[in-house]
């Protein structure tokens, strides 16, 4: 019976992974040939011939995708940094602090994670335009640095750090923002790495915001660009593969190096 069992389960993993083995594939391939390769069905539909790397340097070279990967780099990296900061403090706030209104306030936060962003993205791209933020990186990252989720969790982990904590250094004269960056932040790795990835995995794999806040074509993000490889005379599949790929690639390396970080537990969150 586990033979059976792990049979199947080999099965369900191979078809999950199939069209990500397709699309690796079909990037190696000249785009003609990406559909035309299906016709009749063998293990030539899967693995080309003669593999080649073209798709990749005609989309980084001539359709200046290195440019556009550039972009969405510098603006996770901005938002990473600046969005770590504040889901850290403000979850110390609602966390830690007391002062009146604090559950309307985590009320707001959570309701804020809640809500579709597509439903005030049209009108938050009218203000951010007014105020003279379009075709900007401070346009694209400014969004992208309010994660309710991560402030939600980030709090969860705080409210599990004894207060004893806090009032010992205190006690010792250390400041608020001394006793989060140099007591809850240090104990908390886990959790400084899930927000961070969380709030990296959002501005990378973003669309509607870019498109709606970057007309200049310099200055657009990996996934708006790659979409222009589909233009009204069709699409080329092949670079299409690539980037996908190449899109792909990073969250993929990312949540493997950090996956460390993410299973582990806080141990130092206890008292002894």
């Amino acid at each position: 019976m586990t033979t059976i069992l792990t049979v199947l389960a080999g099965l369900v993993a191979a078809l999950f992974i199939l069209p990500a083995v397709w699309m690796l594939m079909g990037s190696l391939r000249p785009s003609a040939e990406v559909l035309t390769s299906l016709i009749p069905l063998s293990w030539r539909s899967l693995f080309p011939d003669n593999p080649q790397v073209d798709n990749y340097i005609a989309l980084l070279s001539d359709r200046g995708f290195a440019r556009n990967l550039m972009n969405s780099a510098l603006v996770c990296l901005g938002s990473v940094i600046l969005g770590v900061l504040m889901s850290m403090m403000a979850a110390y706030a609602l966390a830690v602090l007391r002062f009146r209104g604090r559950a309307l306030v985590f009320a707001f936060v959570v309701v804020g994670f809640m809500l579709p962003f597509e439903a005030v993205a049209i009108p938050l791209s009218d203000l951010f335009t007014r105020w003279g933020l379009a075709n900007t990186m401070v346009g694209l990252i400014l969004p992208g640095i309010g994660n309710g989720l991560a402030i939600f969790n980030a709090r969860q982990f705080f409210r599990g750090v004894p207060r004893s904590y806090r009032e010992a250094a205190m006690i010792d004269g250390a400041s608020e923002p001394t006793i989060l960056f140099r007591i809850y932040m240090p104990i908390s790795g886990p959790t400084v790495v899930n927000t961070a990835l969380l709030i990296f995995l959002g501005q990378w794999s973003s669309y509607l915001w870019p498109l709606l806040m970057v007309t200049r074509r310099e200055m657009q993000v990996a996934s708006v660009a790659l979409a222009n490889t589909a233009g009204e005379h069709g699409i080329d599949y092949g670079q299409n593969f690539a980037g996908a790929v190449m899109l792909s690639l990073v969250p993929a390396l990312m949540m493997l190096v950090l996956q460390r970080f993410l299973s582990s537990g806080s141990s130092g969150s206890g008292e002894k």
